[in-house]
C-alpha cells in the first residue's frame, strides 16, 4: 500500500526487492499476501524475501542489476554476432594494454638481470625464458579478466558492459569462476579453423557460438531473465555501431598497410 493507504499492484517479489532498494517503500510499507491475516509492515517479512533492515540515515542503495534475482518466463532477447564483435573488441584492447604493461615491467627486470649475467648463450636463454613467461602472464591475465568478469555479479566483462550484454547459464543463472575459465579456453577452440566457431553466432539458435555450446552458457542483453525484460534492445545500439565502424577502419589501414610494406618489400628485391 502507498503512503495513502491505496493499494498497488498484485507485484512479485523481485519487484517488492526493487522497489525497496531503489527507495520507493520502506520497511513501514504495509504489504499483504494471500496467507497473511491482515496487512504488514514490510519490516515483518522482511527476512523471508533477503530484505535487510538499514539505518534510516543511511541512504537507499541503488539496484545492482547482476544482483538481482533470476526471472523466467519473459522474453529473452539474445545478442547477435555483431553485438559480440564489438564487446570482444572493446575486451582486446582492455587485456591487450594491461598485458603490454605487465609485459614490459617484466622484459625490463629480466633484461637488467641477463645484462648481469652477459654472455651469448646466456642472452639467447633469457630471450627464450621472457618470451615464454609473457606467454604465461597473457594466459593468465585472459584467464583472470574473462573467468573472474564472467562470473562476477555484472556477468559481463567491460566491453559486455559497454555494450549492454551478459554471459549466463542457459537458465539465466550467473555462471561459476570454473566455468568461466573453461569458456576462455574453449575459445581457442572456436578461433580453429578460420574462427568459424565465433561466426557461428551469426546463425545458430539462440545465437550461440561455439564455445557457448561446449559451456553451457548463451550471451544475453543484460535485462534478460530480470523483471524488467522490456527494456532488452534488438537493435545494435550507437556504442556498438561506433566501435563496429572504428574497428572497421582499423582493419582497412590495417590491410593496406601490409600491401604497402609487400609491395615496398618486393620491389627491393628486384
Amino acid at each position: 500500500a502507498d503512503r495513502n493507504h491505496q493499494q498497488c499492484g498484485p507485484v512479485d517479489d523481485a519487484e517488492l526487492v526493487r522497489l525497496f532498494r531503489n527507495g520507493d517503500i520502506g520497511l513501514d510499507s504495509l504489504v499483504w499476501h494471500s496467507a497473511l491475516p491482515q496487512w504488514q509492515a514490510l519490516g515483518d517479512v522482511s527476512e523471508s524475501l533477503g530484505l535487510q533492515a538499514a539505518s534510516p540515515y543511511v541512504p537507499p542503495a541503488s539496484e545492482v542489476l547482476g544482483e538481482e534475482p533470476v526471472v523466467n518466463g519473459g522474453e529473452v532477447v539474445y545478442a547477435g554476432f555483431w553485438k559480440r564483435v564489438a564487446a570482444y573488441t572493446i575486451d582486446s584492447i582492455v587485456v591487450g594494454m594491461v598485458g603490454g604493461i605487465i609485459g614490459g615491467v617484466m622484459g625490463g627486470v629480466l633484461g637488467v638481470m641477463l645484462l648481469g649475467a652477459g654472455g651469448t648463450s646466456a642472452n639467447t636463454s633469457g630471450m627464450l625464458i621472457i618470451q615464454g613467461l609473457a606467454n604465461l602472464a597473457g594466459i593468465a591475465l585472459g584467464v583472470a579478466y574473462f573467468g573472474w568478469m564472467h562470473s562476477s555479479s555484472s556477468m559481463a566483462t567491460l566491453g559486455k558492459m559497454a555494450i549492454g550484454i551478459k554471459v549466463v547459464r542457459e537458465d539465466g543463472t550467473r555462471i561459476s569462476f570454473l566455468r568461466g575459465m573453461g569458456r576462455y579456453f574453449a575459445l581457442i577452440v572456436s578461433s580453429i579453423p578460420l574462427g568459424l566457431g565465433f561466426v557461428m553466432a551469426g546463425f545458430t539458435e539462440r545465437k550461440r557460438a561455439l564455445h557457448d555450446m561446449m559451456c553451457d552458457t548463451v550471451v544475453v542483453d543484460k535485462w534478460a531473465f530480470t523483471a524488467h525484460p522490456q527494456l532488452q534492445r534488438r537493435e545494435l545500439g550507437t556504442v556498438t555501431v561506433i566501435v563496429l565502424v572504428l574497428f572497421g577502419l582499423l582493419l582497412v589501414v590495417g590491410i593496406l598497410a601490409a600491401f604497402a610494406a609487400m609491395a615496398m618489400i618486393t620491389r627491393n628485391l628486384h
